[in-house]
Order: C-alpha cells, then sequence, then structure tokens
C-alpha cells in the first residue's frame, strides 16, 4: 500500500445483478478489516445484511444494508444494495450518496448484458466505480471475454488491474499489472508474493499494455514515456489511476472469490489507494466540504453532475444531510439514512422542526449511538418524522435547496389488494404511505371505475414483498388478485323517441313522469352530453335537470354491465301530472327510458388502449416485436434510443389487459434488462373472441 493516501470517511455502494455475490463480499470486507469475527452465509440467514425476514426467506437483497467498518485507517460504510431489477430504485437512491461503487459481476459474458442499465446510470451521475468479477472459480469462459464482454455495455474504457492465475479450473492467485508482481491466494490470509509464472508472461504484458494506453489517453506525460519505451514507475500508475477513476473517466477491473476471501484485501487496498474521499465527492456536487485544502486534493477531475447546484447554505458549518432510504420497524419506529453533506450533526438538534431523536452508525441490523457526524458520513437518525427518501434538510434556519435525486421509477405491474380483515381497511392507508415512504417506486389507488384499492410496483416479487411487510410491520394480511380492467361501453346506432313513462299510485299523491328521448352515439372521446328541445311545456323546466340526473344515473352501469361513454341523449318530448310529478318521478321516468332504448343502440365493448414505449437491447428487438403481436399490440414503430448505446425504443398501442403481465415476459426475454413506459391513450372496441370472454 501507498504512503499518498487520501484522508477523511469514504462511502462505497456495492452493487450488480441478482446472486452476483453482493452480500457475501460484505460479509468478507467485514470479516478481513476484524469487524465480525465470523462469516455468515446467505443460505443460512447468518449474514450481517439481509437481516430482514423478507430478504431471508427469499435468501436475496431486499433493500439497502449499511455496515461500517475501518481499513488503511479510513473509515469506509459500506451499502449492499439489492440486485434484483425490481428493486432498483433501492440501488439508485443509495447511489446518489456514495464516493465510489463497486460493480460486482459473475465471471460470464453472456451475463454481462444484466450490468448496462447500471453503467449507464452511474456515468450519467458520474459516480466513480470499479468492477469486481466474482466467482472465477466456476469461469467457464477465458478472462478475456469477460472484459470484451464488459467493455462492450460501459461507456468509459475498462481497464484491468489484475490478470488471474488459473492452475486448470482453479483460481490460485493475480497479478497485479501495475507492479507486474504476482501473488497465490491463501484461506484466512492475505496473497503471497510469488515469481510471475512464465506461461503468462506475454498475457500480462498485452493486458498491462492495454492498461497503460488507455491510462495514456488522459496523460500526455505518461503518452511520451510509452512512445519513448519508457517503463512508467508504479507511483506514477497509480497517480493515473487514482486521479482518472476520481473523474469517472476508466472502470478498473478486480477479480476474486467473495466467498473465499479471494482478492477481498487487495480490493481493499485498491478502494484505499484510489476511491475519492468524501470532501472530493461533496466539490464534485458543487457542495463545499469541512476542509480548506479542497482544491489542493487530487480531486480525480473537476466533473460536476449537470443538476448540481452551488453549496445551498452560506454556512459550511451548516449541517446538511440527504435521505437515501427510510426504515420503519415493526414497532412504527422511523429511521433515516443519511449522507451528511455538509457541516456537522449533533444528536439533539433539528432539522425544519423535527428534532433528531437518535443518532447511530450502522452494522447491518445493529446500531452503533453517536453524539455527532461529520461531513461525508453516512448515518442513521431516528425520528425524522416529516422526512422522505431524497429530500435534503438542513440544521439551518431556512429552507434549503433540494440537491439532485434519482428519478423515481415509473410502476410497470400492479395487485389488486384487500385485507383479509374487514376491520382492518381503516389502518389501510396509514400503512400504505408508510409503506411508500420505505420504498418510493410503490404506488398505491383508489381505482375510481373498479373501486379497488390497487398496489403499483416494478414487479410481482416487488409487490410480495410489499405485502410481506404489510403483514409483518402492520399486522395487516392482505388478499390479492390481478386488478379487474376497467373496460367501458358504447353505442353503434342511434335511436329516436324512446318513451319512459313511471306512474306509481299510493294512498296519498302518487308519482308520475313521462319523458322522449333520443340517443345518438358520439366520436371516441367526446363523453357524454345532455341536451333539451322541449316545446311547450310537457316538461316542466324545474324536472328537466332530474331528467339528467336519471339518464346519469343509468350509464353508470349499460346493458354489458360497464360504464358508457361517448353518448349523446336529447330529452324532446313528454307529459307531466300537475300534482304527482315529481323530480323523484322524472328521473326514474329517464331511466326506465335508458333501459329500453340502449339495448336497441348496438352495445359496444370498449377497451383501454395505452401507448407505449418499450427499451431493449438491440439484440432483443425482434424478439420484442414478436411479443407486442402476440399481445394483440399494434406496432407504430422503432429506433435507436437516444444516449443509449446498443438499444432500442419500440412505440406500439396496446391493450391493458395484455400490459397486465407484460413485464414478466419482457424481462424474461432480456435477461431482466428491458424496461418501458405507459400512458393511457384511447379507448377502442373489444375484439368479438375477446369480448365472449369478458362478458
Amino acid at each position: 500500500m501507498t504512503q499518498n493516501v487520501l484522508a477523511g470517511p469514504r462511502n462505497v455502494a456495492i452493487i450488480g445483478p441478482y446472486s452476483s455475490g453482493k452480500t457475501t463480499l460484505l460479509e468478507s470486507l467485514l470479516y478481513v478489516t476484524n469487524t465480525i469475527s465470523r462469516k455468515g452465509r446467505v443460505e443460512e440467514g447468518t449474514t450481517i445484511g439481509d437481516s430482514s425476514p423478507e430478504a431471508r426467506n427469499r435468501t436475496m437483497t431486499a433493500e439497502i444494508n449499511a455496515a461500517s467498518t475501518e481499513y488503511g485507517g479510513i473509515r469506509f460504510t459500506f451499502l449492499d444494495c439489492p440486485g434484483s431489477v425490481e428493486l432498483q430504485q433501492e440501488t439508485y437512491n443509495a447511489l446518489i450518496g456514495v464516493d465510489a461503487a463497486v460493480l460486482v459481476c459473475e465471471a460470464d459474458p453472456d451475463r454481462v448484458l444484466t450490468l448496462s442499465p447500471l453503467f449507464r446510470f452511474l456515468d450519467l451521475w458520474e459516480i466513480p466505480h470499479l468492477v469486481w468479477v466474482n466467482k472465477l472459480d466456476r469461469a467457464a469462459a477465458p478472462f478475456g471475454e469477460v472484459l470484451a464482454a464488459l467493455k462492450g455495455v460501459s461507456s468509459r474504457p475498462v481497464v484491468p488491474q489484475q490478470y488471474p492465475i488459473r492452475e486448470g479450473p482453479d483460481l490460485v492467485g493475480f497479478i497485479d499489472l501495475v507492479t507486474e508482481q504476482a501473488y497465490h491466494y491463501h484461506a484466512g490470509a492475505a496473497a503471497d508474493p510469488v515469481p510471475l509464472p512464465e506461461a503468462l508472461r506475454a498475457a500480462e504484458q498485452v493486458a498491462r499494455t492495454e492498461m497503460l494506453e488507455t491510462l495514456a489517453d488522459f496523460d500526455d506525460h505518461l503518452l511520451e514515456e510509452l512512445l519513448e519505451e519508457i517503463d512508467p514507475p508504479p507511483a506514477e500508475i497509480l497517480q493515473d489511476l487514482r486521479q482518472d477513476l476520481g473523474a469517472d473517466l476508466i472502470v478498473p477491473v478486480f477479480i476474486g472469490i467473495a466467498a473465499a476471501d479471494y482478492g477481498v484485501r487487495p480490493l481493499l487496498d485498491a478502494l484505499v489507494r484510489e476511491a475519492p474521499d468524501a470532501a472530493v465527492t461533496a466539490q464534485r456536487r458543487g457542495l463545499a466540504g469541512n476542509e480548506a485544502d479542497l482544491n489542493s486534493r487530487s480531486s480525480g477531475g473537476s466533473n460536476v453532475h449537470p443538476d448540481a447546484h452551488p453549496n445551498p447554505d452560506p454556512n459550511p458549518d451548516t449541517g446538511l444531510v440527504q435521505v437515501l432510504k427510510t426504515y420503519y420497524s415493526s414497532q412504527g419506529g422511523k429511521l433515516s439514512l443519511v449522507r451528511v453533506w455538509q457541516g456537522t450533526v449533533v444528536d439533539g438538534s433539528s432539522f425544519q422542526g423535527d428534532r433528531i431523536g437518535g443518532l447511530y452508525r450502522l452494522l447491518g441490523s445493529q446500531q452503533q449511538s453517536l453524539t455527532r457526524a461529520t461531513a461525508g458520513e453516512i448515518v442513521a437518525i431516528a425520528r425524522l418524522d416529516s422526512a422522505h427518501t431524497g429530500q435534503t434538510l438542513t440544521t439551518g434556519p431556512e429552507l434549503p435547496k433540494d440537491l439532485p435525486r434519482a428519478e423515481t421509477f415509473d410502476p410497470v405491474y400492479a395487485l389488486a389488494i384487500a385485507p383479509e380483515k374487514r376491520s382492518d381497511e381503516v389502518k389501510l392507508t396509514s400503512a400504505l404511505n408508510k409503506l411508500l415512504e420505505e420504498d418510493p417506486s410503490l404506488h398505491w389507488e383508489h381505482h375510481g371505475d373498479t373501486h379497488e384499492v390497487i398496489l403499483w410496483g416494478q414487479g410481482d416479487v416487488h409487490l410480495q414483498i410489499a405485502l410481506d411487510r404489510l403483514r409483518r410491520k402492520y399486522n395487516l394480511p392482505m388478499g390479492s388478485q390481478v386488478p379487474q380492467v376497467p373496460y367501458k361501453e358504447t353505442i353503434g346506432k342511434a335511436r329516436q323517441g324512446i318513451q319512459g313513462r313511471y306512474k306509481h299510485q299510493t294512498g296519498g299523491h302518487g308519482q308520475f313522469g313521462d319523458v322522449y328521448l333520443d340517443i345518438a352515439p358520439l366520436d371516441r372521446g367526446a363523453g357524454f352530453t345532455f341536451e333539451e328541445k322541449i316545446v311547450g311545456g310537457v316538461v316542466p323546466r324545474q324536472y328537466i335537470p332530474s331528467v339528467e340526473t336519471g339518464v346519469r344515473e343509468y350509464l353508470a352501469q349499460g346493458p354489458l354491465g360497464f360504464p358508457v361513454v361517448d353518448v349523446a341523449v336529447t330529452l324532446t318530448n313528454g307529459s307531466y301530472h300537475p300534482v304527482d310529478s315529481s323530480d323523484q318521478a322524472f328521473k326514474q321516468a329517464a331511466r326506465i327510458a335508458m333501459q329500453v332504448g340502449m339495448p336497441a343502440c348496438e352495445p359496444t365493448l370498449l377497451e383501454p388502449i395505452h401507448a407505449v414505449e418499450i427499451s431493449v437491447p438491440n439484440t432483443f428487438t425482434a424478439s420484442v416485436l414478436k411479443m407486442i403481436s402476440g399481445r394483440r399490440g399494434q406496432i407504430l414503430g422503432y429506433e435507436a434510443k437516444a444516449d443509449w448505446g446498443g438499444w432500442d425504443v419500440v412505440s406500439a398501442y396496446i391493450p391493458e389487459v395484455e400490459l397486465q403481465t407484460m413485464i414478466l415476459e419482457l424481462r424474461s426475454l432480456t435477461l431482466g434488462v428491458g424496461f418501458f413506459r405507459w400512458r393511457y391513450d384511447h379507448l377502442n372496441p373489444v375484439p368479438d373472441k375477446v369480448r365472449e370472454r369478458v362478458l
């Protein structure tokens, strides 16, 4: 390890696809830094991360897990992020608060494509990141093929810093391409230096030359050395790696096996040497740090996120934080995971009226009490009741300008939910709102047409996790089903002079109303119109609004059983009784006329059609076009997706009933990376075969 080490805390996100080994890597990081004395296993539910029942029941990360440790004189906070594409909102929310990210992937070129959305988000936010290729003991493909696949999905140059040493199928060590020193792994201990194997010397030279030539693209002095065939010293190479990584100009690649702790210590050494510290990240976001010598640091470049803005509080001592994640315990306690961007936060101080109820450093579900937290740290704060994920808070007297936050995902999958006990309905709204605070990619609504409570999310696993939390945290067991489609109906033919006569005689005054209605179809989307063309007062003017009310009440459920749209009704004639006529009588007469006339107007069933934009790697475009056709979709066209190299966006009209499960098929076709956005567009007649099934 070099002596030129950045000071200050460092926050690192561990990200990657599902089953790539992120939680196992976190466990290994904590073990080799002596934070834990024994490693847990994901399969046994004994890891520091993934402590919630929702995670352990599925052996997958279900929410952000924070864990702090020390290594090389630096306080590290690692955020283990979910790998499931359905839970990626959690990952993106966490990434905006870190200094660097370790992108974990398996040594399988065919699955590297699943990293594509993560690479793009990291580059959009200019978050320094490196790749850690895990599970090399299971690798079937050569390391060069994995690197080639990584280069295909990264917009930044991929730079290998290590080269694997194998004995048959086994990974036994690595070559450090900076120093050209070879090492052999040992279980439970640091790797030992060994002579560089002669059989790998040529391959090592090719990989090292590639690394140096990439670094020379950003360093004229290094380029001159290479042109003059001068071998640069390791210190100079490390300086370039640190600067280029900190500026998000390159993506270094490291290797290992998390389950055996292989490669974990070199990874930590690289994070100490090369990753930017918290003050540099704050500067890149346009914020002042606590230290006066920021400009004299190796900032790793001056790139600033396009949405960044100058320090929102002119006093750098004022505590400024951003909420990365909200947790609710089963007892109802609220915990906010925050990045301290500026100043100092003291236990007992207040954020916009919310007094801190506790300040903690986290180790999974364990909490270590703190009296204060300084700029650059990620800590948990209790009882910030009005704080929401992504929000910016300050201990100062004025409201801060919000720092940029990750975009909230559009919902793509829904379930209609209802409490198993009717008595629980009264507490459902409060519980759902807390659920949405924990996970902003959830959404719920009470549907006006179907009268169902609809829970929206990113997929079935996402919603099942949410339902499990409702049961565990709020004692709200829920039933669920596919939501009803809000079909409508209209008419295809006009009818005139339809009489509705209501006459009811009682012991006193009777009831009498008599109307004649014309019913006609309107253009699609025109809605409903009501007119009257009464001549000679055959229907007194005070009763005409009641006629319209009766028509509207009938149209709430037409002859096919669904709300009626795009219909014009005209009151043309009628009669009344000076004593027995009333508002109620004319309302009933209008309903009778509609009941008689509407079935004769050729009722037509309509279904909602959505305009959909589907984004996929272009290798899957043909499969997606076939999927759309199989779901009764109308393909409008496709084109290259702007700013997404190698991706297409397909536009189509798709019926809502076909959209309900489309995300499941789309992800199956595209290794989980395809996604879509939708909006309601229009109503269309339902094909006869589908109509028979619906009715």
